[in-house]
């Protein structure tokens, strides 16, 4: 059976119509895979007032008609019908009350009508000819069909899609990403027309490109090597949704983050920046929270009373969703981190309530820092990479240090492990003793 598509309109605001597709039976949607009945050409139509006369004048003769069906039917029919007299009286009402309130057509609206109504036509016609001419093609050549429509589609728009659903601080990064992914296509980009040419471009772009919030400031590599994973990782979903012919992703190498030095402080000098006064004092009772549990700034900045809990012969705990991951923790905390909290409140109330994150704040941070006699370059986020690194250097194993620092994958809590390697390399080398030839007479081989 051959599927009829007709050309329908829905008022909407501002009196016009908006356009679209009827098909009966229903057909397939391709992007979603569901049956439709509808499709929607994004056109609109002025409503003519004269036209709208027509209707009217057409739907009386129908209505006379049916109360004609009605007088004539049997008793047991005529519920129905009466119920179908109704319904055609309330549409002719309200379509008498749009014609008293409309204007006749400007000759402007009247030739942007006639053109919508032709091209409208023009794709009704068409889209009825690919539903039932279907015999014509091979099972390949609609394949080929098939691949050339979604070709059609919009890169930049996927991506934003796909940006979209995300959350928290990986909602911001497919951001950022998606602002440089528009000034590289222009906003818009087919799937068709992306190779590995044109992706090696925008790797490029990436790695020469000013930031956007400056025109001195070049955009870092690891940010750059960020934000082309998130393009990646778009045309990863695209392959595996069948929007694209082949697996690109795999065609293009990812760009190589640069090691970033992480800044930690030792237990002397932690030790040290206790007895240090501070012009923030809540500042520094954060921070130094931040150094005995672990937790962010972000996590530790909305942390209420409620969350945390005392347990006799455990102690206390913390139990939390993480700001960054959304995930839910419980954290073990140490009487000592307790005590930085100062006195408990209202379940509801902030436990660091005041504490900002800002240029003005991180300044008594600084002179913090410098006041106790250290010299690295310290940010609040630093007393988080000191906790891993003490963990580790006092034997903590790799993995309980990563579910306390809340990771999902411990690849990321090898970076600290790392760092610890280097310090017991240096550690080693730090006892020398005199009259002994320094260079080794030979190096071992691993069997």
């Amino acid at each position: 059976m051959g599927i009829k598509v007709k050309l329908r309109q829905k008022p909407i605001s501002n009196d016009r119509m908006s356009l679209y597709l009827d098909f009966y039976p229903a057909i397939i949607e391709q992007e979603s895979g569901k049956l439709t009945r509808r499709e929607f050409l994004g056109f609109y139509v002025f409503i003519d007032k004269t036209e709208l006369k027509k209707e009217i004048d057409d739907l009386k003769k129908e209505l006379n008609r049916t109360k004609t069906d009605c007088f004539n039917c049997k008793d047991d029919d005529k519920n129905k019908v009466q119920v179908k007299i109704e319904k055609q009286e309330k549409v002719i009402d309200t379509m008498i009350k749009t014609y008293k309130r409309l204007t006749p057509l400007n000759p402007f609206q009247k030739q942007q009508n006639n053109e919508t109504w032709r091209i409208a036509k023009s794709l009704r016609q068409k889209k009825e000819n690919e539903l039932n001419k279907p015999e014509i093609y091979s099972e390949h050549e609609k394949e080929l069909l098939r691949k050339k429509e979604l070709g059609e589609k919009c890169f930049v728009e996927y991506f934003e899609k796909l940006a979209n659903k995300r959350k928290a601080s990986n909602y911001d990064n497919w951001m950022s990403a998606l602002n440089y992914l528009k000034d590289y296509t222009g906003g818009r980009i087919k799937f068709r027309e992306l190779n590995v040419e044109y992706l090696e471009g925008f790797q490029t772009h990436l790695l020469t490109i000013k930031k956007r919030k400056s025109d001195k400031l070049k955009l870092s590599t690891n940010s750059a090597s960020s934000y082309f994973n998130k393009v990646k990782a778009a045309l990863k979903q695209a392959y595996k949704e069948n929007l694209l012919q082949y697996d690109l992703n795999s065609k293009i190498p990812s760009i190589k983050p640069e090691e970033t030095r992480r800044e930690r402080l030792s237990l002397k000098e932690l030790n040290e920046l206790v007895k240090t006064p501070c012009n923030n004092e809540l500042l520094k009772r954060a921070a130094l929270f931040s150094a005995l549990t672990g937790l962010r700034f972000s996590d530790i900045q909305k942390m209420t009373w409620k969350e945390l809990e005392y347990i006799k012969d455990e102690g206390y705990f913390l139990n939390f969703s993480q700001k960054k991951t959304e995930s839910i923790e419980v954290l073990p905390i140490s009487d000592q981190a307790y005590s930085m909290l100062g006195d408990p409140s209202d379940p509801d109330d902030l436990v660091f309530d005041g504490l900002i994150y800002s240029a003005y704040e991180n300044k008594h941070l600084y002179q913090w820092i410098g006041a106790a006699g250290i010299t690295k370059n310290i940010t609040f986020h630093c007393f988080r990479h000191t906790f891993a690194t003490l963990q580790l250097t006092m034997g903590t194993d790799i993995y309980t240090v990563s579910k306390m620092l809340g990771h999902k994958d411990l690849k990321t809590t090898q970076v600290y492990a790392k760092i610890v390697d280097e310090m017991k390399r240096k550690a080693a080398n730090k006892i020398v003793l005199k009259n002994l030839s320094e260079e080794p007479r030979g190096k071992p081989t691993r069997h």
